[in-house]
């Protein structure tokens, strides 16, 4: 499609010469970008393979870049890069997202009765109905206690928290009289993280043969690459499809990461838990557990707050506009 729709000319603030190439300097960070987003796919989807429910995993997923693109605003405001107000109800939806999370990874029977030994200790007797007895090998899962769990998590923060940062930093240093080339910076973007994938299952797909590797995990993915199975190959015109509207989201100009992070996130939420339900109803599943609408619930007290920052920032753009610069106003904490 970028190809095809011309996005590789990227408007820039400056080419670089190298030999008899000439390219556009954002390349130099665009490429991690691109590297950051081969890391982010992979580790998304298997954070749906862990034993939770999909909504549960995007609570968690979603919730924490909500925070990282608050903590992205921070450096930038630090650096003099971003000029932008982050309202304090900005803040406050940063928050109710961290609830939504702690909300899905500590409701688990261990934490759970944790705290209701704590409050008998301390003369609570009546707290023991919410003791929660356990049968071995059929309890919640133990996010925190999972070594893949945090692995998939660990990378999956990581890399998003390099790629937001790159991406505002992008959005954030545009010279003056050049244009925010969203469908530049996108192409690129893609292309370094279609070929870093394509390298990364060219090397696990030839590591039993070439380097004598029997892990079941990457015997799996060879036998999987071997045997393509229809249902996984069409789930990926969608996830692709899902890759332009997520990069232009945060890449919307005239915006805090923070603002940009929650509107993303939220879509994905909505989408999660209409999947979750209807995967119920027709297929047999689980439906959410009473834990899994308090978290859900959060997240839209997170997006009452938003809104509230973005009428705020729409009036501010009309003082602007009207009355030259305002005032600073004070930060949110």
């Amino acid at each position: 499609m970028v190809f095809l729709l011309r996005w590789i000319r990227l408007r820039s603030n400056r080419s670089v010469q190298w030999g008899r190439l000439r390219f556009p300097s954002e390349l130099f960070y665009i490429l991690p970008s691109g590297i950051c987003t081969a890391v982010i796919i992979p580790t998304t989807t298997l954070m749906y393979t862990l034993p939770i429910s999909v909504m549960v995993a995007m609570v968690i997923m979603r919730g924490s870049i909500i925070v990282i693109s608050r903590l992205v605003d921070a450096a930038q405001i630090r650096q003099g890069i971003l000029r932008k107000r982050v309202y304090a109800e900005e803040n406050w939806a940063v928050v109710f997202a961290l609830l939504a999370v702690g909300v899905n990874v500590l409701w688990v029977p261990s934490v759970i009765n944790g705290v209701v030994d704590l409050l008998v200790g301390l003369g609570l007797g009546s707290a023991a109905v919410l003791h929660r007895d356990v049968a071995p090998g059929k309890g919640g899962f133990e996010f925190f206690n999972s070594g893949a769990a945090m692995t998939i998590m660990g990378l999956y923060v990581v890399a998003y928290a390099v790629r937001i940062y790159i991406m505002n930093f992008y959005k954030n240093t545009r010279a003056k009289g050049v244009p925010q080339d969203n469908q530049g910076f996108f192409a690129f973007e893609q292309i370094f993280a279609s070929l870093a994938m394509l390298a990364a299952g060219v090397f696990f797909f030839l590591a039993p043969v070439s380097l004598g590797w029997t892990d079941a995990r990457v015997l799996e993915f060879r036998a999987a690459a071997q045997h393509l199975h229809p249902a996984a190959v069409l789930s990926g015109i969608p996830y692709g499809a899902v890759a332009f509207f997520s990069v232009f989201i945060f890449m919307f100009q005239g915006r805090t990461a923070t603002f940009t992070g929650l509107v993303n996130r939220l879509t994905s939420l909505i989408a999660g838990t209409t999947a979750t339900v209807l995967t119920a109803i027709f297929l047999g599943g689980s439906l959410p557990s009473a834990h899994d609408w308090v978290g859900l619930g959060f997240i839209f007290v997170a997006v009452y707050f938003l809104t509230r920052a973005e009428k705020l920032r729409v009036a501010e753009g009309v003082g602007q506009a009207g009355n030259g610069p305002v005032a600073p106003a004070r930060v949110g904490a």
